[in-house]
C-alpha cells in the first residue's frame, strides 16, 4: 500500500505566499518523478510543477519565477513554495508521484486527496 498525504492549502490575500506539501508513505521501492497539478473549476486538470529524481524542474509558465517545487528524498516529500500568489492560481492542487513499490519492476501512478488554494483579491 502506498498513501499520498498532502498539507498546506488554505485562503491568502492576492500577492501572499503558501507551502504544499505531500508526503509519500507505504511499500515505496523508490521515486521517480513528483509534480503538483491543480484543477479550477471548470477546466481540466494541468500540471503546475514538476521533479525529478535527479532533481531536474520544470514549471508552467504562468507559476514561473513565483512557484518553486523541491524534494526531501529521505522524507519522501515534495514542496511547493507558492508566493506572489494570483486570484487565477486559485484551484484544488494535487500530488502526484510516480514510483516503484518494493517486489514490482514497473513504475505506478499514485494521486494525493487534493487540498484547495484561494486566492482572494
Amino acid at each position: 500500500q502506498v498513501q499520498l498525504v498532502e498539507s498546506g492549502g488554505g485562503l491568502v490575500q492576492a500577492g501572499g505566499s503558501l507551502r504544499l506539501s505531500c508526503a509519500a508513505s507505504g511499500s515505496i521501492a523508490s521515486i521517480n518523478a513528483m509534480n503538483w497539478y491543480r484543477q479550477a473549476p471548470g477546466k481540466q486538470r494541468e500540471l503546475v510543477a514538476g521533479i525529478t529524481s535527479g532533481v531536474r524542474t520544470d514549471y508552467a509558465d504562468s507559476v514561473k519565477g513565483r512557484f518553486t517545487i523541491s524534494r526531501d528524498n529521505a522524507k519522501n516529500t515534495v514542496y511547493l513554495q507558492m508566493n506572489s500568489l494570483k486570484p487565477e492560481d486559485t484551484a484544488v492542487y494535487y500530488c502526484h508521484v510516480l514510483l516503484t513499490r518494493w517486489g514490482t519492476t514497473v513504475p505506478q501512478n499514485y494521486w494525493g486527496q487534493g487540498t484547495q488554494v484561494t486566492v482572494s483579491s
